[in-house]
């Protein structure tokens, strides 16, 4: 899975049908620290996340799968709003 902030919104009056009443997100991905990498994308999302917001997101099969309709072309689906990461020691 894949850290991300939530960057924006897309509205879409016309799109595939198996998309129907899905939320699409902008997602920027980010790294274990929060710093932005990578380009951003359009994700599912399956949390009602909102902007600002810290997700975790699948890329991939497990990204149509998480989906209600599973034989969907989704690419990306936001799985999580992460609501506080906790890190163990170095030894």
């Amino acid at each position: 899975m894949n850290f991300a902030r939530v960057k924006g919104t897309v509205v879409s009056t016309v799109k595939l049908e198996c998309f129907a009443g899905e939320k699409l997100l902008v997602l920027q991905p980010v790294d274990e620290k929060g710093k932005e990498v990578g380009q951003e994308l359009v994700a599912t999302d399956i949390t009602r996340a909102g902007v600002g917001d810290l997700v975790f997101y699948e890329t991939g099969r497990e990204a149509a799968i998480a989906l209600e309709n599973t034989f969907n072309v989704s690419d990306a689906t936001v799985m999580a709003i992460v609501d506080s990461v906790h890190r163990e020691g170095k030894k």
